[in-house]
């Protein structure tokens, strides 16, 4: 059954972070859409610079009451947006004005979506970068999705996370009544996202991919993956429980030689 969704059903949630130089461009972006919908900004280390930023462009600000982390943040921002739909804007990346057109036009057509999400582009050094070895590999992994008659398919998701994930988390947005709650799993540090993936993925229902490259994801040194790669292990470690959600050890260890490799693109500095 086809559900009528319209600009009142979607919140852009911006999840803002202590002070970044980008969280004004990620704003512009947002209130650039074609088509407007509601955005709010919520926060766990509220500072001169979030308040005056929401306060410039009248964004209502939300505070979290409990302990600053990224599934917790994200859950605090996913909660606090009150619309059937929402988007949780990641403050350091930027929309392009069709983003919310297009969701809702995808969302519209589906049976029973549970996410949508889109291609992307990286920002590098202040410049738009369409393709690389990571981007042409996410791409080629959700091939099988741009066919609507295998979005439903659990067997296909389940293929396409078991190697990796190439689902850009700035690009989603969430069907909240047809989701589980709490939707980020304290614990990881960086695959937060494909845990959330994952979980879903077992849901009846849609994927809903659109292949035009609709975000822009900034690569820097300051951004939660870049910190996790640059650190240690704990990417590697994380990517390793990820890949046990799907394949026996041996072939866990197999996929992450190939990963790391992957993940090199994402190195800066």
């Amino acid at each position: 059954m086809h559900t009528n969704y319209t600009p009142k059903d979607h919140t852009f949630a911006i999840c803002a972070y202590k002070e970044s130089p980008y969280l004004r461009s990620c704003i512009e972006s947002l209130k650039s859409q074609s088509v407007r919908t509601r955005i709010i900004m919520a926060t766990s280390t509220p500072n001169a610079s979030i308040q005056s930023l929401a306060k410039e462009y009248q964004i209502p600000l939300y505070v979290s009451p409990g302990p600053s982390g990224i599934a917790q943040d994200w859950n605090f921002a996913y909660h606090c947006a009150q619309t059937k739909l929402v988007t949780l804007a990641h403050q350091d990346d930027t929309y392009h004005p069709a983003y919310t057109a297009h969701m809702l036009a995808a969302l519209n057509r589906a049976g029973h979506p549970l996410i949508f999400f889109t291609d992307y582009h990286e920002l590098r050094n202040g410049q738009e970068v369409s393709s690389n070895r990571l981007l042409r590999i996410k791409r080629l992994m959700l091939l099988p999705l741009r066919p609507r008659a295998f979005r439903k398919s659990r067997f296909v998701r389940r293929r396409i996370l078991s190697m990796g994930n190439p689902i850009s988390c700035p690009s989603v947005t969430y069907v909240k009544g047809s989701l589980p709650d709490p939707l980020f799993i304290p614990g990881f540090k960086s695959n937060i996202d494909w845990q959330a993936w994952e979980i879903i993925s077992r849901q009846e229902g849609e994927f809903t991919y659109d292949p035009s490259p609709l975000t822009c994801h900034r690569i820097h040194i300051g951004s939660e993956t870049s910190a996790a790669i640059n650190n240690g292990n704990i990417r590697a470690k994380e990517d390793y429980e990820m890949f046990l959600k799907f394949w026996p050890r041996w072939a866990a260890r197999v996929l992450m030689r190939f990963y790391i490799k992957g993940e090199e693109s994402n190195q800066v500095g």
